[in-house]
């Protein structure tokens, strides 16, 4: 089979698979997230190189937890991560009413307090990312960085769910931070994911929980170069939908040491992690890049 004819089945595949999926916003809440957690289950026991990847990382973050705690979690997580998967399809295709519904937004006023100054919605890698920025998208324009999809059928769906509401400016991580400080000094929030490992270029190594972790250092630098306060933007799973709360603004950020910021950050996602711990990304490897000598943890 020739690449242009594999390249044709596949996007087909994928079509029918976004079908499914589209069929089943209509379903209510509660039967989406039994749905999620049968589905989770099996990914937990099948998906054994994930799991593998959150066992580690909950080892290493947690070292002071017992092995039946670190294992509740991480059967726990991989059932928070399967029903969120599947409450993607309420923002990319529920209604806005239903949306306000599922999604509760809390700590409004912290992002209506601006003093004139450019905001960075500071949102940690939670399960209900998604929920955070349909909802934050729903109350105002914002502009955010994504990375692009191997598949570009279901890289078209995401991005035409996130732009739903009010007009974001969606950007891909290639395109680089000229245009998003750009729209941030044109008055757009700035949805800002920023505990990822994206490898040693753009990063320095600050810990996290204790073991040393390749940090983008951006939201420091951001705030120094743009003026901007930082407000905390936390999703949270619930049996009614989602939470997404606005946190007071950080104060006196950033200081006068780019290091000492981003280890405010990671300090600052580590407290909001320990407080819904099965609802965090463990699935991604967050310590892959290591500093020069060090071995590898996965």
């Amino acid at each position: 089979m020739s690449r242009k004819k594999t390249s044709a089945f596949t996007r087909g595949l994928s079509r029918l698979a976004l079908g499914g999926l589209w069929l089943l916003h209509f379903l209510p809440l509660s039967v989406l997230r039994f749905l999620g957690r049968i589905l989770g289950v099996l990914f937990f026991l099948f998906g054994r190189e994930r799991r593998r990847i959150a066992r580690i990382n909950l080892r290493l973050c947690f070292p002071e937890w017992s092995e039946a705690e670190r294992a509740r979690v991480l059967r726990a997580h991989f059932i928070c991560f399967a029903q969120a998967f599947l409450d993607r399809t309420l923002f990319w295709w529920a209604s806005r009413e239903r949306l306000c519904r599922v999604t509760r937004l809390v700590g409004r006023e912290h992002l209506e307090r601006g003093d004139g100054r450019p905001t960075i919605l500071l949102a940690p890698h939670f399960v209900g990312l998604d929920a955070g920025g349909a909802r934050m998208t729903m109350t105002t324009p914002l502009v955010s960085i994504y990375s692009s999809q191997k598949n570009p059928v279901f890289n078209a769906v995401l991005l035409a769910g996130r732009s739903r509401f009010n007009t974001p400016v969606l950007l891909s991580r290639q395109e680089g931070m000229r245009r998003a400080l750009k729209a941030m000094k044109q008055g757009l929030p700035f949805y800002y994911l920023p505990d990822m490992d994206f490898g040693r270029r753009e990063s320095i190594f600050v810990p996290f929980f204790g073991v040393t972790a390749a940090t983008i250092p951006g939201v420091a630098r951001l705030a120094r170069a743009t003026g901007a306060r930082i407000v905390p933007c936390v999703s949270r799973m619930t049996a009614q939908g989602y939470t997404v709360e606005l946190l007071p603004p950080w104060e006196n950020y950033p200081g006068a040491d780019v290091e000492a910021d981003t280890l405010f950050m990671n300090r600052f996602v580590e407290n909001l992690i320990r407080q819904q711990p099965a609802q965090y990304y463990w699935v991604h490897k967050r310590f892959k890049t290591r500093p020069p000598g060090e071995a590898k943890f996965y």
